[in-house]
């Protein structure tokens, strides 16, 4: 396929952070770890099909804060590289595949097939294999997963994972630590990802029990991903996913986006775009733009804003101030942080970078009321970083800040 200047832009804007340009073209390894994805979950036929519209397809996305189409045909990857994005191919028939009752033959050749109808275009990063998997099919996609790494090691093998509320029927473990390592063992993934909807099923975090899922989740998918040097993905809700529970809101949007950063992922995935079965979703049953969009698309831009500057970035340490979601979960003080003065829970997220660099990222963990807080850390200065323009400001004399409900802010020390 001709590589076209938005292409080229897209391309870019890949490697942005990765040292190109400084010393070196990257290497593949790199070109795949400096990726931060910020992508919807699509793979159902007439989902792509809708791709494909003028008034809500890929460009749409593009408008709405994305980068990364997921999941399309082959044939749509053209659309994807003018529009200037990336994207994961998919076949909906996989989403139902039994990876485990098929051959090693049979398994090559699906991977093969992947591999050819999409191979020529710059867009491409990778490629859906299995969603929510077993332990009893981690054999076959390992298989699967090493015939993309021979295949195009340039390319991803995209799995996601099931949450950690899942029953052991379906983790086919008797514990999500298990799910997790055997995963890790038997499959050798390029990176990690989850999906946990806890903070819509727990109604904006007001049922305890439920929501501590979500951070208990997000704190142990991180702590393994680091233990086996791997990014990780996570992908949340952007609809109503359940007819009882609440909707999406500019507070419940920003919170799943901003503890995603404050974890040290490297990939954002919104679970979903289009309506389909679920209501509130940010493209309605007729195709219409709702209020959900607009949400999302201040989301999606405030996270572009920043991942230039968080991809070059080491997560050191999360941490959270009383009360804490639920017991077992780390408090301060952090390497960095000493305390947080706040009338609401606060999620900190401590990062370094090249050059002594030194990032926090704080998360007001109410959906209800906004936050006056006050950051005490081992910093000469503390300033604020836009989500916007990545500009710099200073806090207020006090040193403190205002954190909307659910709002995030980046911090340099």
């Amino acid at each position: 396929m001709r590589r076209t200047a938005a292409a080229l832009v897209m391309i870019a804007a890949i490697l942005v952070g990765c040292g190109a340009g400084q010393q070196g073209a990257p290497s593949r390894t790199e070109r795949i770890r400096d990726l931060f994805p910020i992508m919807p979950w699509e793979l159902q036929p007439e989902k792509q099909a809708l791709l494909d519209e003028p008034g809500h397809g890929i460009e749409s996305l593009r408008a709405c804060g994305f980068d990364t189409v997921a999941f399309v045909r082959p044939d749509q990857l053209e659309k994807v590289e003018k529009a200037g994005m990336r994207a994961l191919v998919g076949r909906p028939s996989d989403l139902r595949l039994k990876w485990r009752r098929m051959s090693d033959k049979a398994i090559l050749d699906r991977v093969q097939g992947l591999v050819d109808a999409a191979s020529a275009s710059d867009a491409l990063i990778g490629y859906f294999l299995a969603d929510e998997p077993s332990a009893s099919d981690f054999p076959a996609l390992g298989k699967a997963v090493a015939a993309v790494k021979r295949l195009a090691p340039e390319k991803l093998a995209y799995i996601n994972l099931l949450p950690n509320h899942a029953t052991r029927a379906q983790l086919g473990t008797r514990t999500y630590a298990e799910y997790l390592e055997r995963y890790l063992a038997v499959v050798k993934p390029q990176f990690l990802s989850y999906d946990n909807y806890s903070v819509q099923y727990s109604l904006d975090l007001r049922d305890r029990a439920r929501g501590a899922r979500y951070f208990t989740n997000l704190v142990h998918v991180r702590r393994v991903a680091l233990e086996h040097g791997l990014p990780f993905w996570n992908a949340v809700g952007s609809n109503q996913i359940r007819p009882h529970t609440t909707v999406p809101s500019p507070a419940n949007l920003a919170l799943q986006a901003y503890t995603t950063l404050a974890a040290g992922a490297r990939g954002l995935t919104w679970f979903t775009y289009y309506a389909g079965r679920y209501e509130y979703a940010p493209i309605d049953k007729a195709g219409n733009r709702t209020a959900t969009w607009s949400y999302l698309k201040m989301v999606n831009d405030q996270v572009r804003a920043l991942t230039p500057i968080l991809i070059r970035l080491r997560s050191t340490g999360v941490y959270f101030t009383a009360p804490r979601p639920t017991t077992g979960l780390p408090r301060l003080p952090g390497k960095l942080v000493e305390s947080i003065k706040s009338p609401t829970a606060v999620m900190v997220g401590e990062f370094s970078g090249a050059g002594n660099e030194k990032f926090v990222m704080v998360v007001n963990l109410s959906l209800e009321r906004s936050a006056k807080v006050i950051v005490k850390a081992q910093a000469k200065r503390i300033e604020r970083v836009s989500p916007v323009d990545r500009s710099l400001a200073p806090l207020a004399k006090d040193g403190s800040l205002w954190l909307p409900a659910g709002q995030g802010m980046l911090l340099k020390l």
